[in-house]
């Protein structure tokens, strides 16, 4: 087995927590997971999480389909593969620890803007700046949401969702191509997203009964929360 019983009880713990609340809110799933997952063992981050993170967000674009902003998704894409580029060239020359304080820093930087009510303008920059980004994390820490639902966090909740997976599930098709092509999905990666693949199906089953409570306020609120702890998940990892 790659990893302890003990540590895979733990991660279906957490994959169920997760998914619960990337189903609610748009995001969380990597950032709660990830953080958590690689104290508890390194085996665990990132590649299971981007394994079952696409069957996840295929679902959740499907659910609310139509509710899909579809204005933006070419340009935020066109972004995600030159950050899926950076991403992998960062690997190959950089240290972790280096890497995860890049992104952290890049994520406080925004939200202390939106959290100061500052408004961004979504346009053809703005969303291919926030799409590179956004491919950029996903390559190196499995973190590909807070850029974008920074970027989408006065839309209505239904239409976060639904952009957030519908650019997510395109993004991680880039993303474990990229991890392929460079050599970076072992077996054991394989074997650990389909022993955590259960927890992803309840968090997903708590969300949907539970999203549409959540909506305006919790919903932006969420998500600048979710933002910091995934920065401070990252910096936290660089340090230990």
């Amino acid at each position: 087995m790659p990893v302890e019983p003990w540590a895979l009880v733990v991660a279906v713990v957490v994959t169920m927590v997760a998914s619960s609340i990337q189903g609610i809110i748009g995001i969380g799933f990597a950032l709660i997971s990830i953080p958590t997952l690689s104290l508890v063992d390194p085996a665990l981050t990132p590649v299971p999480q981007l394994l079952v993170t696409a069957p996840m967000t295929m679902w959740m674009a499907w659910q609310e389909r139509r509710h899909i902003d579809l204005s933006g998704v070419g340009w935020i894409m066109a972004g995600r593969v030159a950050g899926a580029v950076i991403g992998l060239t960062l690997l190959k020359v950089s240290t972790d620890a280096a890497i995860d304080v890049l992104m952290a820093s890049a994520v406080l930087v925004a939200v202390a803007i939106l959290g100061l009510g500052i408004k961004v303008a979504q346009n053809r920059v703005t969303k291919a700046a926030a799409g590179t980004l956004s491919g950029t994390m996903a390559l190196v820490a499995s973190m590909a949401g807070p850029p974008l639902a920074l970027l989408y966090k006065d839309e209505r909740g239904p239409v976060i969702r639904a952009t957030l997976a519908t650019i997510f599930t395109m993004g991680v098709a880039i993303t474990l191509v990229t991890r392929i092509v460079g050599g970076e999905i072992t077996t054991d990666d394989v074997k650990i997203g389909a022993m955590i693949f259960p927890g992803l199906v309840a968090g997903l089953a708590i969300a949907r009964v539970s999203r549409y409570r959540f909506e305006g306020a919790a919903i932006r609120v969420g998500i600048l929360v979710l933002s910091t702890i995934g920065a401070i998940g990252l910096i936290l990892r660089a340090v230990s």
